[in-house]
């Protein structure tokens, strides 16, 4: 079940809200969409029967629900993307912190809430993309080097009100500090070949069209669109693998403070952190696995490899409110 619509949504929130639920029955709000987490449900109610019923909707109307509801929601889990809106949701008090030895064992420590409120459940690096006939790769070496002078009117961004720019500004800040970081995304407003796109699919179109020749974008964008148009002029780079290593973020998932079922919910995210589901998130969305012990799918793979980031990704949270401020300082619209 999808319901795109807030209005529809609500209406069937209320139902739910209103209806007495099985005892093994599972509720979930989730902002990823129907096609990307329907087959993850089936494939658990195949194995376990547990029915799941899903509410699909933008993160802050969820976390706005959630709130609201407060111990009247009937929603048990939160699915939701970026670790900067998973952050968000613990610190305003809608998820049960868990101690599970099984997510524990399934998922990195890098890639959790230290409180145990939430887990990653599939992984995207946002690195550089760029032109295979305007630029050599050896011409690109690190995030920070955007900004120099050499790639001024080359540079496409998305809009740095989408909380994956903001995570990755977040983890600069993280390295570098305000005053470093800030003078690297001023270099980068510079250097801008055009206004900030509303999505990474129509910035990486406008690397393949020569509108510029170098930006950042989210893997999955590039793998569902390269799907599409195997003469996509635009390949992905691995920046600075010399020193720190690729921004990598997540899709993640906690049972809700308040969950009507919260042993089923539990168990359902620890099931997803298996490497049954793991496939599943990894050839759905041309995501990377959260679980070490699962492998990409092809596609994905055929990428190569590269060194990630090691910082806990909740810093992109914990830093998102400096973020934000530092890129609107820096003119990044």
């Amino acid at each position: 079940m999808q319901l795109r619509s807030g209005f529809l949504a609500t209406l069937a929130l209320s139902a739910l809200a209103g209806t007495a639920q099985a005892a093994d029955e599972i509720v979930v709000y989730t902002a990823r969409i129907d096609e990307l987490i329907k087959p993850v449900f089936d494939a658990y109610t195949a194995k376990t029967g547990t029915p799941i019923k899903f509410i699909t909707d933008k993160e802050a109307p969820l976390l706005a629900r959630l709130k609201a509801e407060g111990e009247n929601t009937p929603a048990d889990l939160l699915i939701t993307v970026d670790a900067g809106n998973l952050w968000q949701a613990e610190q305003e008090g809608v998820l049960k912190p868990l101690k599970s030895p099984v997510i524990e064992a399934n998922i990195p420590a890098q890639y959790r809430a230290s409180s145990g409120a939430w887990t990653g459940l599939s992984l995207r690096a946002r690195t550089i993309f760029y032109s295979t006939e305007r630029v050599k790769p050896e011409e690109l070496s690190t995030y920070e080097a955007l900004a120099d002078k050499n790639w001024e009117g080359r540079l496409c961004l998305r809009t740095s009100k989408k909380v994956y720019n903001q995570s990755l500004t977040a983890t600069l800040i993280e390295a570098h500090g305000e005053a470093k970081t800030e003078e690297i995304i001023k270099g980068w407003v510079n250097n801008l070949a055009t206004d900030v796109f509303a999505d990474d699919t129509a910035l990486l179109q406008a690397i393949d069209a020569g509108q510029c020749d170098v930006g950042i974008t989210n893997t999955y964008y590039y793998g569902r669109l390269a799907k599409q148009n195997p003469a996509l002029k635009v390949k992905p780079f691995w920046p600075n693998q010399a020193d720190r290593g690729v921004h990598v973020n997540l899709s993640g998932a906690g049972v809700t403070k308040h969950a009507p079922h919260a042993e089923a919910a539990q168990q359902l995210l620890e099931w997803m952190t298996s490497a049954e589901a793991q496939n599943l998130f990894a050839d759905l969305n041309q995501e990377y696995p959260a679980n070490p012990a699962v492998k990409p799918s092809a596609e994905v793979a055929a990428w190569g490899e590269f060194k990630a980031d090691s910082v806990p990704v909740e810093v992109a949270g914990k830093r998102q409110a400096e973020a934000t401020k530092l890129m609107d300082r820096a003119g990044w619209n």
